[in-house]
């Protein structure tokens, strides 16, 4: 079928290919460096407690069959393992089959590990890591020309993004419809960036200008990626650059940049495609099943994203096939921080000696410049940020974080940018405060060097010691 490919499109394939597998690479990373602690056998939420109770047929993994951190760790490096080699081109090395096997193998590794994940992996960038890689293992190589139904359903992917993105704003906050979001935004979101407070500080006249583009780009631009080029050329290169806009106002883990990799296989980037054979037939129907049984599935996904009670961030099949996205439907308006301390006091007391906890990406101490860590992602800082809106966002695991603290876990301290106690001596006694953040001033920045301030509101856990901790089961 001559229709079947877009030789116009190899290049754009290329750089798809290769950033995908960056992005793939760096989530393993994070799974092989971050498990031992979150989801480990003496971790605050352990997968064999998980896979106890959840059946295979709604979380398939490896890990239902098998686990052990000895086995975990060996799925997370060999995941990066196959990421590096794809990286470096490896599938075009190989037949077509075993290329799109090649391409399967990282994303049935993170599916084992998606599925397993929790809270800590409750975050709408796995399952989009998870549909875009499912999907890319299809795109071909150096054997074929891409597939034109693939390019499309690659769309489809950065359509749904975009598009529900702008929906869930529109129909959540009122602020975004006021153009009044990012007056709250860039103080308040879950971990800022190193320019996040020259953002915040930006004029509100450019704050609304920056919301009304925001719309501009999620709500009209998309329906440009289904225009003959070079119109949708244009309409990606456009969510390219406000996706880098994004990626310099703060820390959103590698939603931006799987976002980026999504819009570049929309690009027809110039290049002179080389002569290949025609398609083979068991490659056209495979494809073609494959668009059909996603076109069933985005059944679900479109349903929710026309309804008025659009939710955000959901998968609704076990392979996290095809799925819903939304980010920032709410922008808090106050920004609060948990600051957990310890003493090695026998008897606590207000007046004790007590000492903070300094996290790598969340907002502690006051002249601590946020650091840039995305596309890497701080699970934890990220759920901070959420036990500070609510206690009950960390009922499942703040108990086992404060045990392990009060342990001196060694593999929960790599987690942290420093603790206060040496390996040694670990605390007597933990206890969790809740303050109010906000950004200083350019004057107050000036004269203290601090750019945070912060007040005292309430106590988030009293002081607690090991013995008062649930044991683990």
């Amino acid at each position: 079928m001559d229709w079947f490919t877009a030789p116009e499109y190899w290049l754009s394939r290329l750089v798809f290919q290769r950033a995908l597998a960056g992005v793939y690479l760096v989530a393993f990373l994070v799974a092989a460096l971050q498990f031992r602690a979150l989801l480990g056998e003496r971790g605050m939420l352990p997968i064999p407690r998980f896979t106890a109770r959840a059946p295979f047929r709604r979380t398939p993994s490896l890990f239902h069959l098998h686990y052990s951190d000895r086995f975990f760790a060996a799925c997370a490096w060999a995941g990066c393992a196959v990421s590096a080699a794809l990286l470096a081109g490896a599938d075009s090395l190989l037949p077509l089959w075993a290329g799109i096997l090649l391409w399967l193998v990282p994303w049935a590794l993170y599916l084992s590990i998606v599925n397993v994940g929790q809270t800590w992996y409750a975050f709408g960038w796995e399952s989009l890591l998870l549909e875009v890689g499912f999907l890319g293992a299809f795109v071909g190589n150096d054997e074929v020309a891409p597939p034109v139904v693939v390019l499309f359903l690659l769309r489809w992917i950065l359509f749904r993004v975009e598009f529900g993105a702008g929906l869930i704003k529109l129909r959540g906050d009122a602020c975004w419809r006021k153009l009044t979001c990012l007056d709250y935004h860039h103080e308040t979101q879950p971990m800022p960036g190193p320019l996040s407070w020259f953002f915040h500080h930006l004029p509100r006249p450019l704050h609304r200008v920056e919301v009304a583009a925001n719309h501009l780009t999620q709500l009209v631009v998309p329906v440009l990626l289904f225009t003959p080029q070079p119109v949708a050329s244009a309409a990606a290169a456009l969510m390219i650059v406000t996706q880098l806009w994004l990626v310099l106002s703060g820390n959103f883990s590698w939603l931006n940049w799987i976002t980026i990799v999504l819009a570049l296989s929309a690009l027809r980037l110039p290049a002179t495609a080389p002569s290949v054979p025609p398609a083979p037939l068991w490659y056209e129907v495979v494809v073609l099943a494959l668009a059909a049984l996603l076109v069933c599935l985005s059944y679900h996904p479109v349903t929710n994203m026309i309804s008025r009670r659009q939710v955000m961030n959901r998968s609704f099949d076990p392979l996290h096939l095809v799925n819903t996205y939304g980010a920032f439907g709410t922008v808090s308006r106050v920004r609060y921080e948990v600051v957990v301390e310890g003493t090695r006091d026998d008897m606590p007391r207000e007046d004790s000696d007590w000492h903070e906890y300094a996290f790598k990406g969340k907002p502690g101490d006051l002249r601590h410049w946020p650091r840039q860590f995305a596309p890497y992602h701080l699970r934890l800082d990220w759920l901070m940020w959420f036990a500070a809106l609510s206690p009950a966002y960390a009922g499942d695991w703040f108990g086992g974080l404060v045990e392990r603290l009060l342990e001196n876990d060694r593999d929960t301290l790599k987690l942290l940018r420093r603790s206060p106690f040496p390996p040694d001596a670990p605390p007597r006694y933990i206890r969790a405060r809740l303050f109010r953040y906000r950004y200083t001033t350019w004057r107050e920045l000036r004269e203290t060097g601090a750019c945070w301030q912060r007040t005292y509101v309430r106590e988030y856990l009293p002081p607690t010691r090991l013995a008062g901790v649930a044991q683990r089961s």
